[in-house]
């Protein structure tokens, strides 16, 4: 009887921070595919950015700013949050860079310029994924960590709660406007 006394609370704390532990897994595994896919969005930057310079000279500060910021991304390692950050400014920079594209109709009509372009708005879908399915793993830990009796065991193990990732795409797919007035 002593036995069985002292065995239930010691298999319930192991349950307990197995499923902490498998929660941790998950986050850091989603966000490797986060990771992949923010990479896949940095190897298309140079591409447009150069088709872009190659119409909009003049916009080479803007330019050379989205450049020099992906080059800082791709080398980040940090956590989650200080990437959700720094990702933020990027895509604002991004931004502006498609911001430029649409003052150039020449630009707009390039078949390059076209194909990165939806490139990107498909990388941004996938980014977008990625984070949808990483921040349900985050949500899920948080629930752990903090509802009893698992936020005891996390306390007990220094189980920490991870941050959310939120970054707007840099580009969405635009829906095209229908014109239903007469010929």
């Amino acid at each position: 009887m002593i036995a069985v006394v002292l065995f239930v609370p010691i298999l319930l704390l192991i349950v307990q921070f197995n499923s902490l532990v498998s929660l941790r897994n998950y986050i850091r595994d989603a966000w490797a595919n986060i990771d992949t896919e923010l990479k896949r969005r940095y190897d298309l930057i140079p591409n447009l950015v150069a088709t872009v310079k190659g119409y909009a000279a003049h916009e080479r500060q803007v330019l050379e700013r989205v450049i020099e910021l992906r080059n800082q991304r791709l080398a980040n390692t940090g956590s989650s949050a200080a990437q959700q950050v720094q990702e933020q400014e990027l895509v604002e920079n991004l931004k502006q860079v498609l911001v430029i594209a649409e003052n150039y109709p020449q630009l707009k009509a390039d078949q390059q310029f076209l194909k990165l372009q939806q490139e990107l708005v498909n990388t941004e879908d996938r980014i977008q994924a990625a984070r949808r399915f990483y921040n349900g793993n985050v949500r899920d830990y948080r629930n752990k960590c903090e509802t009893f009796p698992s936020n005891m065991v996390a306390n007990l193990f220094g189980f920490r709660p991870e941050e959310y990732f939120n970054v707007e795409p840099a580009i969405r797919e635009t829906v095209p406007k229908a014109d239903f007035s007469p010929p």
